[in-house]
């Protein structure tokens, strides 16, 4: 039997301890897929505007921001390098704010500390803990009456052939949603915020395989305490167009910390944080794919420069040493890595923009697939949240 996560409030408003209970309602109108912090905003966001359906998280770990969310640098982006008049950009400089706001309204402790580009400064630019954000719209979400299934990683979606649950239009549940472990659930509609796996959902669901994504990791250095004066802010490079993800930059970090990098290298397993993780699957899935061999083949040299900087610490000092000169190996030790889900089309472009997207058929026609929430989905993701929910809206005619 899945299991419901609760949390009781800690600092900040945010859940301090999960427990787990046992569930018995199984039908939902609505089901989200993935409590990252896009998929928990998502879900938020509909129960406030639609307080009488039955909505559900499914997720797959026995915490919400197991992944994405909970690996980020903890920046609030304020959009000042994203392509003008793009999604990105918009929902970027709407979600910054959203997330000051609701930072305020919920207690949860950040720095507006500002950013330096080359010799631009963005005071607009903070630092929060994303895990801390997610979870506190779990407890928000949870509170409003909505319910967080977690060991629920989704492997099938079809249409039920009969229920109990019925309307005068027929099945009022008629989606059968199925774990590894071989739970159910039935629903109306889906709504999915898987992030690295989001491909994987949509081909399950019959929709587009485009785009594929293609996992990224970033590999973190860590600033030395007594070498942390040197860092007041954030710093940052300006970004190559045509590599969006790739910079190395300094990064404070609530807990006192400083984040310097990362890199970026194909990483071997979709949630693989070591370089020697590796998965068969995630492996072949990645090499097979014509779109990462056409992105390798157009940019060689900057695929072999960054791989010599994942195992060499002086080559990724020499970076960093481009905006504070003083800065020595004997400054930084390696710290923590993340792995960023890189939509990238079948030409090999990298897909830089949010995507979302459905399908036809029974039960594509009923998915709203949240194909693509790049850096920087954090920062926006209540601005996110209130585009998905407008096109559910749309789509499911809630």
């Amino acid at each position: 039997m899945a299991a419901a996560l609760r949390g009781r409030a800690g600092p900040g408003g945010a859940p301090a301890l999960w427990r787990l209970q046992s569930r018995r309602q199984s039908s939902f109108d609505v089901a989200v897929v993935g409590a990252g912090i896009v998929g928990l905003a998502a879900a938020r966001e509909l129960l406030q505007r639609h307080p009488s359906l039955a909505l559900a998280v499914l997720e797959k770990e026995q915490e919400p921001a197991h992944h994405q969310s909970g690996h980020n640098s903890g920046v609030i982006h304020s959009g000042i390098y994203y392509t003008p008049g793009s999604l990105k950009a918009k929902l970027c400089v709407q979600g910054a704010a959203l997330c000051y706001r609701y930072c305020d309204q919920k207690g949860i402790p950040y720095k507006q500390c500002g950013k330096g580009l080359m010799a631009l400064d963005s005071p607009y630019t903070g630092i929060v803990d994303y895990k801390q954000v997610a979870q506190s719209y779990a407890r928000d979400f949870q509170e409003a009456g909505g319910t967080i299934l977690t060991g629920f990683e989704v492997t099938d979606m079809d249409m039920a052939r009969e229920s109990p649950a019925q309307s005068e239009d027929g099945l009022k549940y008629p989606v059968i949603v199925r774990s590894k472990k071989g739970q159910e659930v039935s629903c109306g509609h889906i709504v999915t915020c898987a992030g690295l796996h989001s491909d994987r959902l949509a081909r399950l669901s019959g929709c587009s395989p485009q785009p594929r994504i293609v996992p990224f990791r970033g590999d973190y250095l860590l600033l030395k305490p007594q070498k942390s004066y040197l860092v007041k802010g954030n710093i940052y490079p300006v970004p190559n167009p045509r590599f969006p993800f790739l910079g190395f930059h300094f990064t404070p970090r609530m807990d006192g910390s400083v984040w310097l990098g990362p890199n970026a290298v194909l990483a071997f397993k979709r949630e693989g944080y070591k370089p020697l993780d590796f998965s068969p699957g995630d492996f072949l899935d990645a090499v097979t794919y014509s779109g990462l061999w056409k992105l390798v083949l157009r940019n060689v040299s900057y695929g072999l420069g960054e791989l010599y900087r994942a195992f060499s610490l002086s080559a990724q000092v020499r970076q960093l040493q481009r905006f504070i000169p003083e800065l020595t190996t004997n400054d930084v030790l390696r710290g923590p890595s993340g792995v960023r889900a890189q939509a990238l089309d079948s030409e090999g472009n990298l897909v830089d923009d949010f995507v979302f997207d459905g399908g036809s058929g029974p039960v594509g026609s009923r998915i709203l697939h949240v194909r693509n929430a790049p850096s920087p989905a954090a920062t926006s993701s209540l601005a996110i949240a209130a585009a998905i929910a407008d096109e559910a809206q749309r789509r499911f005619q809630l």
